[in-house]
């Protein structure tokens, strides 16, 4: 489908009207004219964009108001902005590359933290021999906050079996997690706090939940003061200042979205009929079909879900966001708890 607009709750032009279940929208940021009209302001203070380094000369004050209001929300000693969240997943690899001795990763983690030459974390469903071994070794473990497919953030406990002398760092990608998991949308990040970690970074777009095109890092300040000295990052333009100073300003709303979103699923999971064709998880607003026929099954009752070919798999699920309306919520479960009718004996 070919918009000529910015997708918000409702797609398409009558009588070809669809509601909208997808993207990554998950609280609503993007078409709300509260939002937009901070952003708007801001453009008016910082222009456009601003392509400089972040070292030039000149330095903008929307930057370190920005990465402050980051850092007390995710719970890090520091923040960091960049232009994406890609960009900031590989300037966060680059860095480590230059005191680890081995990378590890998880089997559907994003391309914005995946290595070259790292090794899975699992082989066999069994935990990588070199990470129960006793070779002293500093290792990155790459993951995302909640991987494509799942419904549940990383589980700590899985740190649990490997070995002591392993030095671990760990990297997450809450891009599908900040502004949505724990205390207010901060993320998972502060809430990692296992023994065998030696240092946590959290790298995420801020483009998703949080309503602006850009990408953070944060984690402890010396890592984060390392960065400003990386080639990639000198070398790169910041993310668009209007949209930093924007978030800031944002934060009551932010909140407000958060809770309507939380409202939003605990009614989901209060009127969907439980089945196992469907993986849902209250405190996370995706829904992933278990069985193939959903996609053309809600097409025809003009809803649209997320359904295209991503990286080396298909993806297929349903988005919830803060702007749907209880009965955006209420057509939704009809038809799902019709379908697990038909395809239920």
């Amino acid at each position: 489908m070919n918009l000529l607009k910015s997708p918000d709750r409702i797609i398409g032009n009558h009588p070809a009207e669809k509601i909208y279940f997808g993207g990554t929208a998950y609280l609503g940021l993007q078409t709300h004219s509260e939002f937009q009209d901070i952003v708007c302001k801001n453009i008016k203070v910082w222009g456009t964009s601003y392509g400089s380094s972040r070292l030039a000369n000149i330095s903008l004050k929307a930057y370190d108001d920005c990465e402050n209001f980051l850092a007390a929300f995710i719970k890090s000693e520091a923040a960091f902005t960049v232009s994406s969240g890609m960009l900031a997943g590989k300037i966060v690899i680059d860095e480590l590359k230059k005191t680890n001795d081995v990378f590890y990763h998880f089997e559907k983690n994003h391309e914005a933290i995946l290595v070259k030459d790292s090794l899975p974390f699992y082989v066999d469903n069994q935990l990588h021999p070199r990470l129960i071994d006793s070779k002293n070794e500093k290792i990155v473990i790459v993951n995302d906050g909640v991987l494509t497919g799942a419904v549940k953030p990383f589980e700590q406990s899985i740190l649990d079996k490997i070995s002591s002398s392993k030095n671990i760092t760990l990297v997450l990608d809450e891009s599908h997690s900040l502004g949505i998991l724990g205390q207010n949308g901060a993320g998972i990040f502060s809430e990692i706090s296992h023994k065998n970690v030696f240092q946590k970074i959290s790298i995420a777009s801020l483009g998703k939940a949080m309503g602006v095109t850009g990408g953070i890092i944060a984690g402890n300040k010396n890592f984060v003061d390392a960065i400003k000295s990386n080639k990639i990052f000198s070398s790169s333009a910041g993310m668009n200042p209007a949209f930093a100073a924007a978030l800031p300003e944002a934060k009551s709303l932010i909140a407000v979205q958060h809770q309507i979103l939380q409202k939003n699923l605990i009614y989901i999971k209060d009127n969907l009929t439980k089945n196992n064709l469907y993986k849902f998880n209250e405190n996370y607003p995706l829904i992933y079909p278990q069985i193939d026929g959903l996609y053309r099954y809600l097409a025809s009752k003009n809803i649209e879900i997320t359904n295209f070919k991503y990286a080396t798999s298909f993806l297929n699920r349903i988005v919830l966001t803060a702007n749907h309306t209880t009965s955006d919520l209420d057509y939704l479960i009809s038809a799902l708890n019709d379908f697990a009718t038909i395809k239920t004996p």
